[in-house]
C-alpha cells in the first residue's frame, strides 16, 4: 500500500513510518516540522526508494490537495496533532487549530480525493487518537470502545472533537474511516518534554526528577513500536467505521515508574548516590486525571493483536537508547519550552 502518514516526523508517527517501510509499504510523510518534530527520527529511511517527505501544515487545504493529487495514496494514517497536556493548559489555541481544524481539513481533502478517484474500496482514513478522551477512572474499571467521552484538558477535548469529526464524516459522507485510541506511549525518539525522557535526562544531569502531586496517577504504558504494529494491523484488518482501543497492558503508578527507571540507571550508569534521591514531588498539574486503563479485548479477539513488550523490557530498551543517542536528545533540549515546567498558568 501507499500510505500518507501525517505527523510522520513525530514520536509515534516516525515509528509508524519506519515500520511501514520495513514491511514493504510506500510512505509519504506529511509533517509541518513544528517544535516536537525531528527529521532525524526518520533518517534511517530517508533515502529509501519507497519514502517521500512533504513539509506542509494539515490546516493548509491547498497543500493537502496538491499532496493527494501528486502521490495518490491508498490510505491515510492521521497522527499529526498537538499532544502535550501541559502545553495545552498554557496555550489551548494551537490545540484547537491543529487537532480540530487540521483534522477537518484532512477529512475534506481525503474525501475530495476519494470521490475523485471513484471511491476505491481499498481506501482508508485511519484516525489515531488517545485514551484521554474518555476522562479519568477511579481505582477500578477500564476504558472500552463504548465508554462515554469525558475529556478533562484542552488537549483531550480537542482530540475528542477530532474523533467526533471523523465518525461524522464516515456516517454522513460514507468516507471509509477507522479510529484507534491508545494508552501512553514510550520508547526511542520520545520528545524530551514527556515524563519518561524527563526522568532519564534529569537523572543523568543530576537535576531534580519532578513528580506531580504524590505520584499516585496511574497510566497504562504502551511501547511505541508495539503501537506502530497495532496501527498497521488496524489499517489492514480493522472493520470500517469501528474504533479500537490499543493498550500496553502495563498499568503502573507514576512514582513506581520513576523508581523503575532509576533502578535501571543504577545498573547501566552507576554513580555515587542513588538516582532516587533526586526525586522531587511538585505541585500537581491542574485537572490531572487519576487513572487511565485500556480494555484490549476488541484488539485481541477481532484482530488477534496484543502487545509483545513488557514494561520492564521496554523501559530497559528505552533507557539504553537514550544513553546511546545523546546527540539526538541534546539537539532538542534548546527547543522552546523543553526543560521548563509548563502547564502552570491556570
Amino acid at each position: 500500500m501507499k500510505l500518507l502518514v501525517t505527523g510522520g516526523a513525530g514520536f509515534i508517527g516516525s515509528a509508524v513510518v519506519r515500520l511501514a517501510i520495513a514491511r514493504g509499504h510506500a510512505v509519504v510523510n506529511l509533517d509541518a516540522l513544528t517544535y516536537a518534530a525531528c527529521l532525524a527520527n526518520v533518517a534511517s529511511v530517508a533515502d529509501h526508494p519507497n519514502y517521500a517527505f512533504e513539509q506542509a501544515d494539515i490546516r493548509d487545504r491547498a497543500a493537502l490537495d496538491r499532496i493527494f493529487a501528486a502521490h495518490k495514496p491508498d490510505a491515510v494514517m492521521h497522527l499529526a496533532a498537538e499532544s502535550h497536556v501541559d502545553r495545552s493548559i498554557d496555550g489551548p489555541g494551537d490545540f484547537i487549530e491543529t487537532n480540530i481544524t487540521g483534522t477537518y481539513q484532512m477529512l475534506e481533502a481525503a474525501r475530495s480525493y476519494w470521490v475523485g478517484q471513484g471511491k476505491p474500496e481499498r481506501f482508508r482514513f485511519h484516525h489515531i487518537s488517545t485514551d484521554e478522551v474518555f476522562g479519568s477512572l477511579g481505582t477500578e474499571g477500564q476504558f472500552t470502545e463504548t465508554t462515554a467521552y469525558d475529556p478533562r484538558s484542552p488537549y483531550s477535548a480537542s482530540k475528542a472533537a477530532s474523533d467526533h469529526l471523523v465518525r461524522a464524516w464516515g456516517e454522513t459522507y460514507g468516507l471509509p474511516v477507522v479510529l484507534t485510541n491508545c494508552s501512553n506511549n514510550y520508547g526511542p525518539y520520545h520528545f524530551p518534554e514527556k515524563l519518561i525522557p524527563v526522568v532519564i535526562l534529569n537523572a543523568l544531569a543530576g537535576k531534580e526528577i519532578p513528580v506531580y502531586g504524590k505520584g499516585e496517577n496511574v497510566r497504562d504504558w504502551l511501547y511505541v513500536e508495539d503501537h506502530a504494529d497495532a496501527l498497521l494491523t488496524v489499517l489492514e484488518k480493522g472493520t470500517l467505521g469501528r474504533s479500537y482501543n490499543i493498550g500496553g497492558e502495563n498499568e503502573v503508578q507514576n512514582i513506581d515508574l520513576v523508581r523503575m527507571i532509576c533502578r535501571i540507571l543504577e545498573e547501566k550508569r552507576p554513580k555515587n548516590s542513588p538516582y532516587e534521591d533526586q526525586i522531587s514531588f511538585v505541585t500537581d498539574r491542574p485537572g490531572h486525571d487519576l487513572r487511565y486503563a485500556i480494555d484490549p479485548t476488541r484488539m485481541r479477539e477481532e484482530l488477534g493483536w496484543r502487545p509483545s513488550v513488557t514494561l520492564e523490557e521496554g523501559l530497559e530498551r528505552t533507557v539504553q537508547w537514550y544513553l546511546d543517542n545523546q546527540d539526538w536528545w541534546r539537539a532538542l533540549q534548546t527547543r522552546e519550552g523543553v526543560g521548563a515546567r509548563l502547564g502552570v498558568k491556570a
